[in-house]
């Protein structure tokens, strides 16, 4: 690294803005790639980091034929925005917190169709934080599990919606519900036609759908020998590839009704092939003090009381 006879000076709000762009083509990996995450123009993006290298005089990326990558001052120039970001948002955190009243964010991160499930009850508990912290600003994301638990633990997130699967010991969770998962084939599925002790006799031969996770030990007891053939981790097109005729998988019990109403699925060896999904709202163990996430987790504690709608499987 070339050591250089330079002096930053102050750092505004300006220089602020170039770095968050300039982390943001350094997450998505490019130029290119930050176009929609940034929602500006290519060109817009290489003017930013340009400017952003002349204002520290330093060479930050290389952009070419070669694709994108980060010179060695890059680097660091990176890891300081990274630690300098989560510095600002603490400070911004704590201000809030400091305040009589309830400002800033709540940022929740949902799992597959939680959101709209009636025994989540996710409209009602935004119904009543809002009417107690009007002045919050929500942010919400669906995403998978594993993407859910990465944001939380790296404060990217204040609560998720998500379904047990594996406990982390940085991670507290409210146990919302539980239900039951049953394997469903497509109506025109071999095993449809089959007794019940003929299902579950051939069950496990038949190429299946599965989430693509390690699941929790239920689960796992229960899909270890099947024909896992196909990964599909969202409802929607796990339960399409179910359709297909072509695979069968777990489904809850509860997203699976319609399907089964209108005679599209079966649900099959349902006498012992099944296992409870247990649902839960996680956060993180220790955090900067956060107002608004507290008031969400006391309305999410009275909505759903201690054994209310089941054990957690942990």
């Amino acid at each position: 690294m070339s050591v250089k006879n330079y002096s930053l000076g102050q750092v505004g709000d300006y220089e602020i803005k170039q770095l968050k762009v300039f982390k943001t083509v350094v997450d998505c990996g490019g130029f290119s790639a930050a176009e929609t995450m940034l929602n500006i123009g290519r060109s817009t993006i290489s003017l930013h980091i340009s400017n952003l290298e002349s204002r520290l005089n330093l060479t930050l990326c290389k952009r070419g034929r070669g694709g994108f990558s980060l010179t060695e001052e890059g680097e660091i120039i990176y890891r300081m925005t990274e630690t300098l970001l989560e510095s600002l948002d603490a400070f911004r955190i704590t201000v809030n917190n400091l305040n009589a009243s309830l400002t800033g964010r709540l940022r929740i991160a949902l799992s597959d169709s939680v959101s709209l499930d009636p025994r989540c009850r996710f409209p009602e508990l935004i119904r009543e934080f809002t009417d107690r912290a009007p002045e919050v600003t929500l942010e919400t994301n669906i995403t998978s599990m594993a993407k859910i638990e990465r944001t939380i633990l790296n404060d990217g997130a204040d609560v998720g919606f998500i379904p047990y699967h594996r406990k982390l010991d940085g991670l507290e969770y409210i146990h919302l519900y539980s239900e039951p998962c049953y394997i469903y084939v497509a109506k025109t599925h071999p095993l449809a036609l089959l007794s019940e002790q003929e299902q579950i006799d051939s069950v496990d031969s038949f190429p299946a759908t599965h989430a693509g996770l390690k699941p929790h030990e239920g689960a796992s007891e229960q899909i270890s020998n099947m024909t896992l053939s196909a990964i599909s981790y969202f409802y929607d097109t796990r339960l399409a590839l179910i359709l297909s005729g072509r695979y069968i998988g777990f489904l809850p019990e509860t997203y699976a009704a319609e399907y089964l109403k209108r005679g599209d699925i079966v649900a099959v060896a349902t006498s012992q092939r099944f296992y409870n999904l247990g649902m839960a709202a996680t956060y993180k163990k220790t955090a900067q003090p956060n107002k608004p996430r507290e008031l969400f987790l006391d309305v999410i504690r009275a909505y759903f009381g201690q054994g209310e709608m089941g054990t957690a499987p942990y």
